[in-house]
């Protein structure tokens, strides 16, 4: 096994070195539709960016997906969110293509998966099968189109990855043909005085610009009257023919006076540094309004490597008396763009709006580790787990106790520990640590309980308590009654919910024996498909245990007949 992996290895390195970069007449597409796009490689998420790309598929699930070229299944991963059911086929050329969400496997595959499902009596699942043992060729149908994990409407997530480095790069620089002659669209520009002494359009704070669009569709702002070290910044989407999704842009160049200060695309970037995209918006901008500004200047914190030319990191010097020229082209991988012209005046003139600064009692290092007391809880923050300093605004109590607000983002897990000590009456075994959302919802913590006690780790900021879950889950039927025949049925399905703390874990047995449900929690449903387990047994004794976060547990047990 051992030597089919280096051969296998060896194959890949010697096929890289001989290849295009980007291959444009080796893979087939993923699908026997027209590729409509829902979502670009790139696009700016929560915390990360998209690594693929997103198809639409005709608001349908059950379409079949196509192997790309000849190649081996390396993973299969099967989970309640994330990619839900994902696919990983490795490539002779070094490339590695996935499928995510999809609806189920090919027969041979799905075979194989529910053979370790059941083996390990488990839905949930992550394998990596041997080199060479679950080959695929081209053009054959390797799954089904889905909506599981964590989509929110059917359509194939589709990647196409390095073998060697896991290295996403974008689908449709490999010659795929997605209809696109629509330019991307401006939704706002932004100014920002980067430098105590820096101000723009008489604010030491940012500030939005107008702009007017030009016959030639170009826009042109309003002029600019700055001095010191500023930025600019843009809020905008792409869109293709044939969506009205608004998807995220390809590619960003800003120039001053003719000279490229900035210029960046999404043709790939690592997993290791996606979270740094919290770092190309504006943040705080971001947590109030829930819009991503993104920057055309590099904050020192911003470790992405998605940069073709820096100067001056972005950041343009602007001098009294001097006049300058900004403009910004932003573009989509079809070369669709629009050109943003932006005249600056250096002159130093009155302040109208000073900088403000919220100050509090409590100073955030960001390169150092932090820790405070907040009566009844404290908070830990490793070193380096914000990009910059700041003041942070905390409130004390008892049970409860908020941790600033989610206008700042963390990069790394921070740990938060209540003191058991100061709540004796509390039920232990059913409580936990919640966070307290905008609604004034409760959600859970993953709380870990030692001795006097509770600790949870998080990258959230927000108002945080200890909450008390007495409730057991529900479980309904959806689709059967009892002692009903279903000889006819495909399917078993029924409803669980939890009230608080949220299904921890649900298992499923036919007299006596363990069935393979699937949990779709987007909408609180387990699926038992009907199979040879039980095609000799006339009665059947359904049995469903479900547990929440805390323990509760509730057992639904209801007896069916089949012929």
């Amino acid at each position: 096994m051992r030597l089919r992996f280096f051969c296998a290895l060896f194959f890949v390195f010697s096929f890289l070195f001989s290849q295009d970069k980007y291959p444009k007449d080796t893979f087939g597409s993923p699908l026997d539709i027209p590729l409509v796009l829902a979502g670009t490689f790139g696009e700016l998420r929560s915390n990360h960016f998209h690594a693929g790309i997103d198809i639409k598929t005709q608001q349908r699930q059950g379409l079949p997906i196509y192997a790309i070229a000849d190649g081996t299944v390396t993973r299969i991963k099967v989970s309640h969110w994330g990619y839900g059911k994902a696919l990983y086929v490795a490539h002779p050329n070094g490339f590695t293509s996935v499928y995510a969400h999809l609806q189920k496997f090919g027969p041979e595959i799905e075979a194989y998966i529910r053979q370790q499902q059941y083996k390990k009596q488990s839905y949930e699942i992550e394998l990596f099968p041997d080199y060479g043992d679950l080959k695929v060729e081209k053009g054959k149908v390797i799954a089904y189109t889905g909506n599981t994990g964590g989509s929110s409407g059917p359509h194939l997530h589709f990647e196409i990855r390095s073998s060697i480095t896991e290295k996403p790069t974008n689908p449709l620089l490999y010659g795929y043909d997605v209809r696109d002659a629509t330019n991307p669209t401006l939704v706002g520009l932004y100014g920002y005085p980067l430098a105590d002494d820096a101000q723009i359009n008489q604010s030491a704070q940012k500030v939005q610009l107008n702009f007017t669009k030009q016959k030639d569709g170009s826009f042109l702002a309003d002029k600019v009257t700055a001095i010191g070290t500023i930025g600019f910044g843009f809020n905008g989407f792409d869109r293709q023919d044939m969506a009205a999704n608004k998807n995220g842009v390809y590619a960003v160049k800003q120039t001053v006076n003719g000279k490229v200060y900035s210029e960046y695309d999404f043709e790939s970037f690592s997993f290791g540094e996606t979270r740094y995209i919290n770092t190309l918006i504006d943040y705080h901008h971001f947590g109030k309004f829930k819009q991503r500004i993104q920057k055309c200047f590099k904050d020192e914190s911003n470790k992405l490597s998605i940069y073709k030319t820096l100067y001056l990191d972005g950041k343009i010097n602007i001098q009294e008396g001097l006049s300058y020229q900004v403009e910004i082209e932003i573009a989509d991988i079809e070369g669709n763009d629009i050109k943003i012209s932006i005249p600056i005046e250096g002159k130093r003139q009155e302040l109208k709006i000073q900088k403000q600064i919220k100050k509090t009692e409590n100073l955030v290092i960001a390169s150092r580790p932090n820790s405070f007391d907040l009566e009844g809880a404290k908070v830990y923050f490793p070193e380096s787990t914000f990009y910059q300093d700041f003041y942070i605004d905390l409130k004390k109590g008892k049970d409860t106790v908020s941790i600033h607000d989610g206008t700042v983002a963390a990069h790394r897990n921070f740990t938060i520990s209540f003191d058991l000590t100061k709540h004796p009456k509390l039920n232990r075994k059913k409580s936990f640590i919640a966070r307290i959302d905008e609604k004034g919802n409760l959600r859970y913590s993953k709380t870990y309980k030692r001795a006097n006690t509770f600790s949870t780790r998080t990258k959230t900021l927000g108002t945080y308590t200890i909450a008390q879950d007495t409730i057991a889950p529900t479980i309904k039927p959806k689709n059967f009654k009892p002692k009903e025949w279903l000889s006819n049925y495909r399917y078993l399905s029924l409803r669980i919910q939890d009230d608080l703390s949220g299904i921890n874990t649900y298992r499923a047995t036919i007299n006596g024996d363990w069935i393979l449900m699937e949990y779709e929690p987007k909408t609180s449903t387990i699926t038992y498909n009907f199979d040879d387990k039980i095609a000799d047994q006339k009665q059947c004794d359904l049995k469903v245990v479900v547990t929440d976060n805390v323990g509760n547990s509730t057992t639904f047990e209801q007896t069916f007949f089949r012929k």
